[in-house]
């Protein structure tokens, strides 16, 4: 049983955990497939969270909030998926999958996960296979949870996917480097001009590192501190977070180093596919 440690966490109302940062699938538009190829040098190391820092994270996370068993890599392939789940009873647990895995896992998700998010992308080779899946699986768990949605990403066509009566979420492709160069949308800005994800999230990468968000982020650059070395409420209380905060704050965001260059707003935005092939 995790130890709980009191904590100052106000307005953190998100944390992606990375139980792993491996794939079993070779997605097109992939940043760090591009990376691993284009530029060796800052490829990520792959591998699996100790089980001990899953733990650790679980004790320290503020009941109530949304917990997100995913960053980058595919999180049904971590090998202690239902422990790691079991240890965020008190919280909101989600995961976006590419759902290679649902069957195989469906014992560890049915009923006892919150949400699942299911990514389907435009021009993927495996599409026909991966919608048997989710036929497959959604018959299985029938009523029960998780509520599931479909993430359709570039221009996907929906119609087919409209038998499965689930949530259909909507969503523009950017560059495979990071949150920038949105294909045929621009994001959605809040009306308060700071974004919304540095407000409320962090990450935290399968070696403790914990980021202000889910950006693509090969260089680092958004790290506020690690586990390991300080509490969750230090690192969201750190120094430089707090910095950081005051540059969005002021509309400064252009001297925050992964902020500089990113698009995203923390409002994440769809595109009316069913619209656009009618115009």
């Amino acid at each position: 049983m995790a130890k709980i440690i009191q904590n100052n966490t106000a307005g953190l109302t998100n944390v992606n955990v990375e139980l792993t940062n491996r794939c079993n699938k070779n997605c097109w538009m992939c940043g760090r497939r591009k990376i691993d190829k284009e530029y060796p040098e800052i490829a990520l190391k792959y591998g699996d969270m100790d089980l001990e820092l899953v733990e650790r994270i679980a004790g320290q996370v503020p009941a109530g909030i949304m917990i997100q068993l995913h960053n980058n890599g595919e999180p049904l392939l971590y090998p202690y998926f239902g422990k790691a789940l079991s240890l965020f009873k008190n919280n909101i647990t989600n995961i976006v999958t590419n759902g290679k895995l649902l069957l195989q896992k469906a014992d560890e998700i049915i009923d006892k996960l919150d949400t699942l998010s299911i990514s389907v992308f435009e021009g993927d080779e495996e599409a026909e296979e991966q919608y048997g899946i989710i036929e497959k699986f959604l018959k299985i768990k029938g009523s029960k949870k998780p509520f599931t949605s479909l993430r359709l990403i570039g221009e996907v066509d929906g119609e087919k996917y409209k038998k499965f009566n689930t949530l259909i979420i909507r969503r523009v492709l950017h560059s495979p480097l990071g949150s920038f160069n949105y294909e045929k949308l621009n994001p959605t800005i809040p009306e308060i001009g700071i974004c919304l994800d540095f407000l409320n999230h962090l990450a935290i990468d399968r070696t403790g590192d914990v980021s202000i968000c889910v950006r693509l982020d090969p260089k680092k650059l958004g790290v506020i501190g690690n586990i390991y070395n300080n509490t969750l409420s230090e690192i969201w209380n750190s120094e430089k977070r707090l910095e950081w905060k005051k540059y969005h704050i002021s509309g400064q965001r252009s001297k925050v180093p992964l902020c500089s260059f990113c698009h995203f707003w923390g409002v994440p935005t769809g595109l009316d596919f069913a619209n656009k092939k009618n115009k």
